[in-house]
């Protein structure tokens, strides 16, 4: 990999077309391949403005939901070569499409050096031979897919089951997996047996006789015993896995899954320390499962370490990468400002420009029962409080993705949904409750808001394909790292800035990476405790008490490492030791 950063996955719409924008200069990124309609709908956009005849693939069509996604990866996989090829050929003269390719990349990569002598010698034969070598060491960015496990709804059709292959999760991998694209797919919110079954079946996840694989297995994990357990459940399966992407719990976009209060430098910690440990164990189970499949393979397969979640400058960039010996980062919702790579209306694009840290925020509005990271001046939100003022909480639903509950009805339903929050505010009005306690549990059900149309809302809006009826309210759901960018970058600039060319927070006051987690850490305790106050068991009281004596020893962490990086210190240390201060003492004021 010629780039030391990736473009995590943003929300259904929001990256759902990103590498066609990004992977013809070597820039991997992550699409959402949750939203079939979606897929269908952008394929059609794209083909439309590429001269190619759009063939649908209609929902009456067996098998659509992974028809459609194999449709729409195989468009973007031949896109992505196409553009790729022209750039190839392209003259090495300033402004070119190949240019751009060679300065987008690090100051460190040899690839550029070579670029950069090639550009100061003379014309002649020996300048042909040099640029012809550049060009065959060009490398294609990856146009990853990314899965949520565990939202996998059943399907029925006149009121039968489907059979556990037509699950949404299962489907939408089967899309992936039969699609031409060699490439990820990332499984992110937990281990999901059924699914990790599946992918035994397909033979574009077992390798070569060199040992490469034409599709590859990444892990989105927050902590080291949870990417142990799945990639040991897979290693026995014959499954490799080839990356493992280790995301903030907190400091991220979309769901938020706090860990237990680990924070994410001891958690990098642990898995540099017992990377060569647990590779070792997982070759030896995976090894003897491919001997079962009559395959031998003697040499270990490449196995990754990223991490995603919050990074915000070069600095904590190039100390990431080199104290915790990790191939990319991931930059995630920075990228939300930039117009050539994600589709942000304007609308939004503008509020997201003037937002503050206090826009951000920690939310109970997923469907899913999970944190869900929130902006409150989105127009989705706006939308929910008036239906609420209406008297008419709750939204229509269409697409039923998030289709989970049944404690009203037979089969699921969402909790985001007109008719379940009707059913639940009936409820609650029988249920003799103090006027205190009604408000808030009428608040916990109608804080719950569509995400299926929300989070797609944005690329429609963008791309002028909104439908006449269709719901404009849009969800968006950036990192609280955004905050602190007040712009709209070029991709240039924003990757420039990654790499250190450029400083887009020059002017801004923000926290290190690591105290900005921690702080995030801090008040999640805080409210878990406010919340828990009126019935907090022996058992709850313990959880809580075991996640403050985590924050205290990443605490204690922190304060050691800040001391020992001399070979690349931050430069504000000082100030890192200083807040770490501030956050033990506000730490010690939580009573359990």
């Amino acid at each position: 990999m010629q780039h030391t950063f990736h473009i995590p996955v943003l929300g259904l719409g929001y990256s759902i077309d990103t590498p066609l924008k990004v992977a013809r200069y070597g820039i991997s990124s992550t699409l959402s391949i949750v939203d079939d309609e979606l897929i269908e709908r952008m394929r059609a956009y794209h083909e439309e403005q590429n001269g190619i005849n759009h063939q649908p693939i209609p929902k009456s069509e067996t098998d659509y939901r992974a028809k459609r996604i194999t449709a729409y990866l195989n468009f973007l996989d031949q896109m992505i070569r196409n553009q790729f090829e022209k750039l190839k050929q392209s003259a090495f003269e300033p402004g070119s499409e190949i240019c751009k390719y060679f300065e987008l990349l690090p100051e460190s990569s040899p690839l550029k050096h070579g670029y950069e002598l090639m550009m100061d010698y003379p014309e002649g034969e020996s300048k042909s031979i040099f640029q012809n070598v550049l060009r065959s060491a060009m490398k294609i960015g990856a146009a990853d897919v990314n899965i949520m496990s565990k939202v996998d709804k059943m399907n029925f059709i006149n009121g039968e089951y489907t059979g556990d292959e037509n699950t949404d999760a299962l489907a939408a991998f089967r899309g992936f997996a039969n699609s031409t694209l060699k490439a990820a797919v990332i499984l992110s919110a937990g281990m999901n047996p059924r699914l990790y079954s599946y992918v035994e079946g397909f033979k574009d996840f077992l390798p070569d006789d060199r040992g490469h694989f034409n599709k590859r297995i990444i892990l989105k994990v927050s902590d080291f015993r949870s990417a142990f357990i799945q990639a040991k459940f897979l290693a026995k399966k014959g499954i490799w896995v080839s990356e493992f992407r280790i995301e903030s719990g907190l400091n991220c976009g979309g769901h938020a899954f706090a860990t237990e209060g680990y924070l994410l430098g001891p958690i990098l910690e642990e898995f540099k320390t017992k990377k060569a440990e647990m590779l070792s164990e997982l070759f030896s189970s995976y090894q003897l499962a491919l001997q079962q499949k009559g395959i031998e393979l003697n040499q270990k397969p490449g196995q990754r370490i990223s991490v995603q979640g919050g990074i915000g400058t070069a600095e904590e960039q190039s100390f990431l990468l080199k104290h915790y010996q990790l191939s990319t980062t991931g930059w995630g919702s920075p990228f939300l400002l930039v117009p050539e790579v994600t589709n942000v209306d304007h609308e939004t694009l503008n509020n997201l420009m003037k937002a503050k840290e206090d826009d951000f925020y920690l939310s109970e509005s997923s469907p899913l029962g999970v944190r869900f990271n929130n902006f409150k001046n989105s127009s989705s939100d706006i939308q929910r409080i008036e239906r609420i003022r209406k008297g008419r909480p709750g939204s229509p639903c269409t697409k039923k993705y998030l289709c989970n509950n049944t404690e009203f009805t037979q089969e699921p339903i969402c909790t985001a949904s007109r008719e379940y929050q009707h059913l639940k505010i009936n409820q609650l009005q029988s249920s003799r409750l103090s006027a205190e306690k009604y408000e808030i549990e009428f608040n916990k059900v109608t804080e719950k808001v569509c995400l299926c149309e929300g989070l797609c809302a944005s690329a429609y809006l963008k791309y002028e394909i909104i439908k006449p009826k269709e719901n404009k309210a849009v969800s968006i759901c950036p990192g609280p790292n955004l905050a602190y960018f007040n712009g709209s970058y070029s991709f240039e600039d924003m990757v420039g800035h990654i790499y250190g060319k450029v400083n887009l927070l020059a002017n801004n006051a923000r926290p290190h990476v690591f105290i900005k987690e921690l702080n995030l850490y801090i008040d999640y305790l805080q409210a878990e405790i406010k919340d828990q106050f009126a019935n907090l068991n022996d058992k709850k009281k313990k959880q809580l008490n075991n996640f403050k004596a985590q924050l205290n020893d990443g605490i204690q962490y922190y304060k050691n490492l800040f001391g020992q990086t001399a070979g690349f210190k931050f430069s504000n240390v000082k100030e890192c030791y200083h807040l770490l201060e501030i956050s033990q003492l506000k730490l010690d004021q939580l009573s359990i």
